[in-house]
């Protein structure tokens, strides 16, 4: 059974079934609707986006079970077929269905991420409902799904995806746990009393005049990396920015308060007073989540800075008395997903041990002949992780590039995996995941520099970087996204299985918090486990010889999980 329902430009809302059609529904109307039909048929709902509709139905206490969002599947749809600048409105996905080039107003801009959506209301042609519109859209969008190179593949992206978008909602209203108080008195430990607004906390006044007295009394911005670089060089010490990174190997009484004061002046900018003030609420932290907000299909938040919560704060993240909070994480996925993906029966072997790295470690140097570079007094694990990333990521520089050939030798059907995406994003391809999410196209100015012929030797060298650079892109994005399609498959189906009314809080990349009454904590880890399990099974076969351990903790802090 599948309803549609979307809010009409008036701002009521439309509910169609196969037997009827309700129009002119309030909020009201449409979640008591909505309770309803769930209740009775449990449909596939359909939503012109799930952003900008289900949180109607949450705040009203109604959760549906499945749904599918057009907006979601209208971009990546795009981005499959090469035309991911353009407008993933209804109104434009509306004109594209009927053959009409859609109207310059809902022409999407390009962005450095082309995969956030629009939600606004659509301005539909006159005499078109948003039901009538979704209605020919998503015939639309069947059509150019069983048309790519793996329908079942992609509709399993489509529904999964979809499910995320209800994810995204439920969390964001549930909220995570948090314990203001705790948050409160960390800040005035560790900054001072709260100042008034544009002015630096006691700890960074008192750590600036370090600064400035190591310097030779001269003053000296820490906020200002220019100033921080200037008195460097009047000290003898040239540095071409003020990182963090690029500090820490210097030998000057400046560079302790320095690097201190950086820490605390990010946490008084992030996560400061101000932040506590905004976003957390009622003892929850409530931030908004942008489902495949990043090109590779990751999430992306908007404001408060949901997907990195630091360390020294997640002592505040705490589950309700008589509740707790089973934090999960997938161990190494992404080298765990290259192994699925290119069937390298040799490194599935490795991939068995929960720590992969160690193992490969193990599997690279034992009893072969390998000659560190001078000074290096890595383990075998920490070249192993270094081998792995440079094949993932594309990094050659110092001894990433002997430890990548070494890779290379040992297991050549995964490096030549990646090394495939590498090289056709060099030639200016698109690659794609495991269910189907595709790349975007490389700009006009890398095709106009890569393209054409050299003028001299320093242009020839400029398009060699640039073309290298697009293939570390590509080799890492048939990675990267393949795994954001095998979280998004495992939270759909985690959705599903956990008890009420236990309820997922928070989620990145390939962790997962879920809080849940005490009694039920076990329960809940066996949903989680069998979530990935399933979801590993769905994306690549049953048959498949990869590994998926998982770390799984039930604590009363988010602090504890680790």
């Amino acid at each position: 059974m599948q309803v549609i329902a979307g809010r009409e430009e008036d701002g009521t809302f439309t509910v169609h079934t196969p037997s009827s059609t309700l129009t002119g529904l309030d909020e009201a109307g449409f979640a008591r609707s909505a309770r309803e039909l769930e209740a009775s048929l449990e449909p596939r709902w359909v939503f012109p986006s799930a952003e900008s509709t289900y949180p109607v139905l949450v705040a009203a206490g109604v959760r549906v079970r499945r749904c599918y969002d057009v907006a979601l599947a209208e971009g990546l749809l795009l981005a499959y077929e090469g035309a991911e600048e353009q407008s993933r409105s209804l109104r434009a996905a509306w004109a594209r269905a009927n053959g009409e080039e859609p109207p310059p107003d809902s022409a999407a801009v390009e962005s450095a991420q082309p995969t956030l959506f629009e939600t606004r209301v659509p301005t539909l042609p006159e005499g078109v409902t948003v039901v009538t519109a979704v209605r020919r859209v998503l015939a639309e969008q069947e059509r150019r799904v069983a048309a790519t190179e793996h329908p079942d593949r992609m509709r399993l992206l489509l529904a999964a995806e979809s499910a995320s978008a209800l994810a995204a909602v439920e969390m964001s209203a549930d909220g995570l746990p948090w314990r203001a108080d705790l948050h409160e008195a960390l800040l005035v430990s560790r900054l001072g009393p709260r100042v008034r607004p544009g002015e630096r906390p006691k700890a960074l006044v008192e750590l600036a005049a370090k600064i400035s007295e190591a310097f030779g009394g001269r003053p000296v911005n820490p906020d200002s990396p220019p100033s921080v670089v200037r008195a460097l060089a009047r000290a003898g010490i040239e540095v071409p920015a003020a990182r963090k990174y690029l500090l820490k190997g210097i030998d000057h009484p400046a560079v302790g308060p320095l690097l201190e004061y950086k820490e605390l002046s990010r946490l008084f900018t992030a996560n400061g007073w101000a932040w506590l003030e905004e976003w957390v609420t009622d003892g929850r932290f409530r931030p908004h989540y942008v489902v495949g907000g990043v090109v590779s299909g990751r999430w992306a938040s908007r404001g408060g800075g949901a997907l990195q919560i630091p360390k020294v704060l997640r002592t505040c993240v705490r589950a309700d008395p008589g509740w707790k909070l089973v934090v999960a994480d997938a161990a190494q996925l992404e080298p765990r997903v290259l192994t699925a993906l290119s069937g390298d029966r040799r490194l599935a072997d490795v991939a068995a041990a929960t720590d992969l790295y160690a193992r490969l470690g193990e599997a690279l140097f034992s009893g072969a002949r390998w000659v560190p570079a001078t000074g290096d007094d890595r383990d075998d694990r920490a070249r192993a992780k270094i081998a792995m990333l440079s094949a993932m990521y594309g990094g050659t520089s110092g001894e990433a590039g002997p430890l990548l050939g070494l890779l290379r030798q040992r297991f050549p059907a995964a490096v030549s995996y990646v090394e495939r995406a590498a090289q056709a994003g060099e030639r200016g391809e698109r690659v794609r995941s495991r269910l189907g999410r595709t790349s975007p196209a490389p700009s006009a100015a890398w095709r106009a520099l890569t393209g054409g012929l050299a003028s001299d030797e320093a242009a020839e060298l400029k398009a060699r970087r640039a073309s290298r650079g697009w293939g570390r892109f590509t080799r890492n994005f048939v990675v990267q996204a393949s795994a954001a399609d095998m979280t998004a498959v495992m939270l759909a189906t985690l959705r599903q299985r956990l008890p009420a009314p236990a309820h997922l809080v928070f989620f990145q990349h390939d962790e997962v918090i879920v809080h849940t009454p005490a009694e039920l904590a076990e329960e809940v880890t066996t949903a989680i486990t069998d979530s990935v399990a399933e979801a590993a099974r769905m994306l690549f076969g049953p048959a498949c010889p990869v590994r998926f351990p998982l770390h799984i903790a039930p604590v009363d802090t988010y602090a504890d999980a680790k």
